[in-house]
């Protein structure tokens, strides 16, 4: 596999499973390198596309290649996964699990003991290294499972939403490490319905929605083909203009400001220029683009 080829790729792969199409005609691209984002709300077919890229289930039609090739037992070595259902033997200890796993993925004695460490460390969960699984909290579970999928130091790491269910300060945690794995050039798929995440760590993503692909593409390109002429404001006054719909189309207000989206053909110096005029005090004036959440929304409604 060169450089240029894709980790994995996707050509026009189909999933039914009775009468229901879980993924209809899907296609997409994985550059090595980088990290995928699999979006969609839930049900729409993000699962059953992981699972058909890891071999657990096999597509209707179409294929798929991991590092250029149809995948192997070989290949499944330098793949790591985190499925979506959590799954730790409830009755043996963290480390003897770990082991275990690391045992599976041909990672032995003193090699599998130093990573085993460093990663109980990194991921905070060293004291609990002698308890039962079933004496750890779910978050602590799910830290220990995402352990289990990089315990080998996978190429290709494979996340099913792997935030959900994490604090606040564990999501931090598990995305600093993720962008880490970016910068020692592995490639990651994950899937999540959380847009604000994917934002923060995706370099490219596909939309899911009803089994079918409705976008994709770098992050950047996404974003700018849903431009829009949207402002950000803090100001006190100036009421009666943002009231005035040849230049505001709508209004969305928020705790420390408000964002406006401009009519159609509508200036954004013509709306500061007469705000000012109309005496408003304008503290933030700020032209911004579409977040995911808002493509998100957008695309998904509209195919309802």
């Amino acid at each position: 596999m060169t450089n240029n080829s894709p980790t994995v790729l996707i050509d026009h792969i189909t999933k039914s499973f009775g009468e229901f199409a879980a993924v209809s005609d899907l296609s997409l691209n994985v550059r090595p390198g980088r990290i995928y984002g699999l979006l969609g709300p839930n049900g729409a077919g993000k699962t059953t596309t992981i699972r058909m890229i890891v071999n657990i289930t096999a597509p209707d039609s179409g294929r798929i290649e991991v590092f250029g090739r149809q995948l192997t037992p070989e290949l499944q070595d330098r793949i790591g996964y985190l499925p979506e259902e959590r799954g730790l033997y409830k009755k043996m200890k963290i480390r003897d699990q770990l082991k275990f796993f690391a045992e599976l993925k041909n990672v032995k004695g003193k090699e599998a003991d130093k990573r085993i460490d460093k990663w109980l460390d990194r991921l905070q969960l060293t004291e609990w290294k002698t308890k039962k699984a079933s004496e750890l909290s779910k978050g602590m579970q799910q830290k220990v499972q995402f352990i289990t999928a990089i315990i080998h130091e996978p190429d290709l790491l494979i996340l099913d939403e792997p935030f959900s269910g994490l604090d606040p300060v564990n999501v931090e945690l598990l995305k600093e490490i993720v962008l880490d794995l970016k910068a020692a050039d592995k490639t990651i798929i994950f899937s999540t319905h959380q847009m604000e995440l994917a934002e923060k760590v995706c370099d490219d993503i596909c939309l899911i929605n009803r089994s079918r692909k409705v976008l994709d593409g770098s992050m950047r390109e996404v974003k700018r083909s849903f431009g829009r002429n949207a402002v950000a404001l803090r100001l006190e006054g100036g009421d009666a203009v943002l009231a005035d719909r040849s230049l505001v189309s709508k209004i969305e207000r928020h705790s420390d400001g408000v964002e406006v989206l401009l009519a159609e053909g509508a200036d954004s110096q013509v709306l500061l220029r007469k705000l000012i005029a109309a005496g408003a005090r304008v503290e933030r004036f700020e032209m911004i683009e579409p977040s995911l959440h808002d493509i998100f929304i957008e695309k998904v409604t509209e195919n309802q």
